[in-house]
């Protein structure tokens, strides 16, 4: 019989797998997997903020994550540097800023570990109603927005063309992003949120068949993550954050080797 802490970091894993898995796949479409690092890794700066604000550190994290979206688009607008350049001098920056300030907080006590891994086994109920709470805000916000997100994703011209609001879905989409790395950074860390968002749309690229499958396979491939992950963090008595991460390529692989089949079955 499993404890109560072991059930409430299944629940709360696959409260964030459900929401990671879909907005993972416009990741994965849009060629965006630096960003989603980007933004993960200024999750640590946010962690520092709130604690010398004494917030909400989902609160933090969520603020330092859209100023450097916001940052990066109007650094790209000087069109001095390369996007993927401008990310990795954002990303290591606020990385080292976020680890910086919280050695000089002499004061509190941190654990970096937890931080950059995640601690998926404290997970409480308050937190649970906040990762499940933030996730239905997340999907209802993505699936309101999917015609043009997915539009934009495709051709950002033809989307304009066609009258659809490409600037506020692109903005959306920034904002989701920064949601879901403040939910789940406690759950699988700073280091490791972005392998939860792009392996598991990445395993289901291989079999989907549409935009919505891929989104639904997705979801289904992150929460099998989970359960592997923490049943064998338990099994082996490993860190369950990189095992988590560990039980997503282990998936990836198997979609690798499984994909030809499944394709020679598919052609009549």
């Amino acid at each position: 019989m499993f404890d109560d802490f072991f059930m409430r970091a299944i629940v709360g894993g696959i409260g964030i797998a459900l929401v990671s898995g879909p907005l993972g796949c416009f990741i994965v479409w849009r060629r965006m997997a630096y960003f989603g690092e980007t933004m993960a890794h200024a999750a640590l700066l946010g962690i520092a903020l709130s604690l010398l604000l004494e917030t909400l550190p989902i609160w933090g994290v969520f603020t330092v994550s859209i100023t450097i979206a916001m940052a990066l688009y109007g650094l790209e607008k000087l069109d001095r540097l390369s996007s993927d350049t401008l990310l990795g001098i954002l990303s290591h920056a606020s990385l080292a800023i976020g680890l910086l300030a919280l050695g000089f907080m002499t004061w509190i006590r941190v654990d970096i570990l937890s931080l950059l891994f995640g601690d998926i086994l404290s997970v409480n109920k308050t937190d649970l109603i906040t990762i499940w709470g933030g996730g239905f805000i997340v999907l209802a916000l993505l699936f309101s927005h999917w015609r043009s997100l997915l539009a934009t994703t495709i051709s950002p011209d033809i989307a304009a063309a066609e009258g659809l609001p490409t600037k506020r879905a692109n903005l959306v989409f920034i904002l989701l992003i920064a949601l879901v790395i403040a939910v789940a950074m406690k759950l699988i860390g700073v280091l490791l949120i972005t392998s939860l968002l792009i392996i598991p749309a990445a395993t289901a690229r291989q079999f989907a068949r549409s935009p919505e499958s891929m989104a639904a396979m997705a979801a289904g491939v992150a929460c099998l993550a989970i359960v592997l992950g923490l049943n064998g963090s338990l099994i082996w008595d490993s860190s369950p954050g990189p095992s988590i991460v560990l039980g997503a390529f282990l998936l990836f692989l198997t979609s690798l080797l499984l994909a030809p089949y499944v394709r020679k079955l598919r052609k009549p």
